[in-house]
């Protein structure tokens, strides 16, 4: 699977592990960055990630930051993406089989690096059931995102 990886500085570090996993996993990784733990913003990483899954770069996207929230709330505005942050086994799995989660957000400073991997291997081995009642509400995402969307 292609995915695209990135971070900001606070979230460099478990970055690296992972994305060094994927590889040894045999995921072809896209870094996006950040390439060092100097101070950078999360948004910018939450972009590039975002765009290389919009454009078909990467099938999914994994993004690290300090807490996690910031990398989520800046993911999310890019229409089609669906950013999960994720501390648990069971929203990492359930994130991508219910809600079309396309991108996991990851806390650096939350968990650790064992709980980590276990939440990105839960993500990456499900897929979208694609049942009624998911596809549904996944489709009223979609339009929430039709009917916010700003125009320049």
């Amino acid at each position: 699977m292609r995915i695209a990886i990135g971070a900001d500085h606070a979230g460099f570090e478990l970055k690296q592990i992972l994305a060094a996993d994927l590889r040894r996993l045999g995921h072809e990784v896209i870094d996006q960055g950040t390439d060092s733990d100097q101070p950078v913003d999360y948004p910018d990483f939450a972009e590039a990630v975002g765009n290389a899954v919009l454009a078909g770069e990467a099938e999914r996207g994994i993004l690290v930051c300090g807490s996690g929230v910031g990398a989520s709330i800046s993911a999310n505005k890019l229409p089609g993406i669906r950013a999960g942050l994720c501390h648990d086994g069971y929203s990492a799995r359930q994130g991508v089989e219910h809600d079309d989660m396309n991108v996991l957000v990851l806390g650096a400073r939350i968990i650790g690096v064992e709980l980590a991997r276990e939440l990105v291997e839960r993500f990456l081995a499900a897929q979208f059931n694609g049942e009624e009642r998911h596809r549904r509400r996944v489709d009223k995402i979609s339009a929430l995102e039709r009917r916010y969307a700003k125009t320049a």
